[in-house]
């Protein structure tokens, strides 16, 4: 997914998330494979033995499964190395954590160093990355950890300082500083959290960003962005937003190639400042400029305000201290605004939420995560393309309760984000998983907390959606609508394309009891002629002489639906005793005439079978009210291989289903919606329900 619609929020973001101490939050994240930082260091130096990560190990499956695998020439004289082994006194940071710490290796990962170069900006949030008190000589036992946020928790990921290196030289991220090794440990703690360096090849620097913030991402197409951009992007960097851009590169054979400005197609730039400046012998306004950084630590913008121009001698002492100017072929320079928005196509602008520092006083964002799943089926209904299932997709209520304090342009609403992400696609690259594409749509509802059926999208326009449906990690995009409720549907661009996590709502809710006027029709005296002639003396029936009572009613009736097996008729008959006397049998004989009629009106084309979204109307005729894990389960335990339930499967899960609510509510004495079973009641129920 997996896919988590993972945040709907304006300026103040409109997600009321709780803030947690629980497992997953800022002081007490998840421990990523169940390691413990503190006790694995403390065995190391008790037994003076260096940490070996079995979990992340020096090997070729730590380095990657294709380009960087075993049949890859690649990684033949690829030595891995502690630092101490690489050079003379190793040290983790020196001189404070900067920008100029990162340079790029022999991986396609610009995107991500980009995101750790603006990490540096902030030291605060660097620092709850990159922790503290980590060292190569007091306390050094070959043991590292760095803390990421992940799909809405906090994780701590413990590496041992094993690096790849190539003739004793670091082969990925490396330290403008030979001893220092911070950002590279860093870059092997975030490749074991996806799997493998090779996984980090190739990306956007927002995944990054929000992976070091737990942010949510805005983009600006540079041909569309609105004439405040200068003004979003100081403002951005002023409550401490993380910021990035790029060049697209239309032919993928030229990406990362330089042009004769200096600029670097299909890569990654770290904007790293936002200022004016008043030229001495400029009459007019200031100059409004912007600061870049090249993750490569060289190849440097060489237009105007660049390094050596002669711009620069036009500003004071001061002016250029303020700026911190300096000529160096360290990959960072300055060019002006309007150069800017000429020559690179977009801008990613990581807003941090209240969760990205503890004191969040400049960072008025409310954060709400909701996480959902598509299943092939079932809740993957795709986009609006596909009237007959786009109703099947994952709803989420939003409700804008009050309109901008200081509305832009005069316009009048609630400003919010959406965005949409999809989880784990980059670790089971090598499972060959891709990015599905992905969007959402907006729809303005009243009071109705039902899951949306597909009337209402058929006969109702969309007050909102993304640009488009697009293969990235997530989809953000700004809006505003008047305050109100609305319902937000997230899709895959096609049905049937599955991935996510299960929600966690109740089951649902049992359908009434049909009405009993107490009279008997002539078909009911019939059947209780047939049962009384096979069920003998006793009046009970088994599941085999059950499949003979319905089967010889459904032929008088000339059903089209065909027989009933005697597996369905187990099925129903699993109560505990496996028979079923006359009262027993007459109700189940009501219900079953209800459940035929509704399975004849979804099997319009008379083919005997209904597909699984049909079936999701067909079990809500029937009176069950069930959440979106329960259909799920469903579509995957009755539906075959074409997605399509036949009539014995049709009756075989609303029977099950009738049962398990109708021993839930014998278990719920007190009516409040939940009970407590013993190991045995535990046992009694499970066997009556399969």
């Amino acid at each position: 997914m997996p896919y988590t619609p993972s945040g709907f929020f304006c300026d103040r973001l409109i997600r009321e998330r709780e803030r947690r101490d629980g497992e997953g939050s800022l002081n007490k994240p998840l421990r990523f494979n169940s390691q413990d930082f503190g006790v694995l260091r403390q065995e190391c130096l008790g037994g003076k033995t260096l940490f070996e990560d079995e979990s992340f190990p020096a090997t070729v499956e730590s380095l990657g499964f294709k380009e960087l695998g075993h049949k890859s020439n690649k990684v033949k004289n690829i030595v891995w190395k502690r630092p101490k082994e690489i050079c003379e006194n190793p040290q983790f940071i020196v001189g404070g954590a900067s920008r100029t710490d990162i340079c790029q290796g022999d991986l396609g990962d610009c995107w991500l160093l980009a995101a750790i170069a603006c990490l540096t900006l902030n030291e605060k949030l660097l620092y709850r990355v990159v922790p503290q008190e980590q060292s190569f000589s007091e306390g050094y036992g070959g043991i590292f950890h760095f803390q990421f946020w992940r799909y809405g928790d906090w994780v701590d990921v413990v590496i041992d300082d094993r690096i790849p290196t190539f003739n004793n030289q670091l082969v990925f991220t490396k330290s403008a500083e030979r001893n220092e090794f911070w950002s590279a440990l860093l870059e092997k703690a975030y490749a074991k959290l996806h799997g493998s360096y090779e996984a980090l090849k190739g990306g956007n620097t927002t995944e990054a960003m929000e992976d070091f913030t737990g942010g949510v991402t805005e983009f600006y197409e540079m041909k569309e962005a609105p004439k405040e951009l200068y003004k979003i992007m100081k403002k951005a960097l002023e409550r401490g937003s993380l910021m990035g851009c790029s060049i697209d590169s239309l032919v993928p054979a030229r990406f990362e190639t330089r042009t004769v400005t200096g600029l670097v197609k299909g890569h990654a730039y770290s904007v790293t400042a936002v200022e004016e400046c008043k030229p001495s012998q400029h009459k007019e306004a200031k100059v409004r400029l912007v600061r870049l950084r090249n993750p490569w630590g060289q190849v440097e913008w060489n237009g105007p305000w660049s390094d050596n121009s002669k711009e620069w001698a036009t500003l004071s002492k001061s002016e250029k201290e303020k700026l911190q100017h300096q000529s160096a072929e360290d990959g960072e320079f300055w060019m002006s605004f309007e150069d800017f928005k000429k020559n690179y196509t977009k801008i990613e602008i990581c807003n941090l939420t209240p969760d990205a520092l503890e004191d969040d006083k400049i960072h008025k964002w409310t954060v709400s995560v909701n996480e959902g799943r598509w299943v092939r089926g079932c809740s993957a209904g795709g986009c609006r393309n596909y009237p007959d299932t786009f109703w099947t997709n994952p709803q989420y209520r939003l409700r804008l309760l009050e309109e901008d304090d200081d509305p832009e342009d005069n316009e009048v609403g609630c400003t919010f984000v959406v965005a949409l992400m999809q989880k784990n696609r980059r670790k089971e690259r090598k499972m060959g998983a891709n990015l599905f594409t992905i969007g959402f749509a907006i729809y303005e509802m009243h009071g109705n907390k039902q899951h949306m059926q597909k009337d209402f999208f058929l006969f109702s326009s969309s007050k909102a959606r993304c640009k488009s449906y697009i293969n990235l990690r997530e989809v953000t995009q700004r809006f505003r609508l008047t305050p109100g409720e609305y319902v937000i549907v997230p899709s895959t661009y096609e049905p049937h394309q599955e991935v996510g996590e299960g929600d966690q709502e109740g089951m649902g809710s049992l359908p009434s009891p049909p009405s009993n006027t107490g009279e008997e029709s002539e078909e009911d005296q019939q059947f209780r002629t047939i049962f009384q002639e096979i069920a003998g003396e006793d009046m009970e029936i088994t599941a085999n002489e059950l499949k003979n009572v319905l089967n010889r009613v459904i032929t008088k009736r000339e059903s089209e639906i065909g027989i009933f097996p005697l597996a369905c008729c187990s099925n129903i008959t699993m109560d505990g005793t496996g028979r079923l006397n006359l009262q027993e049998f007459r109700h189940l004989w009501n219900k079953i005439k209800q459940w035929q009629g509704i399975f004849k009106h979804y099997n319009a084309d008379q083919s005997g079978s209904i597909n699984s979204y049909e079936m999701r109307n067909a079990v809500n005729d029937a009176g069950f009210r069930l959440n979106n894990q329960l259909y799920d389960i469903i579509t995957m335990r009755y539906a075959n291989e074409n997605m399509n339930i036949d009539f014995d499967s049709f009756i075989s899960c609303l029977v099950r289903l009738e049962a398990m609510f109708r021993a839930f509510q014998a278990f719920d004495q007190d009516g409040d919606g939940t009970i407590r079973l013993s190991v045995l009641e535990v046992r009694a129920t499970t066997a009556c329900q399969l």
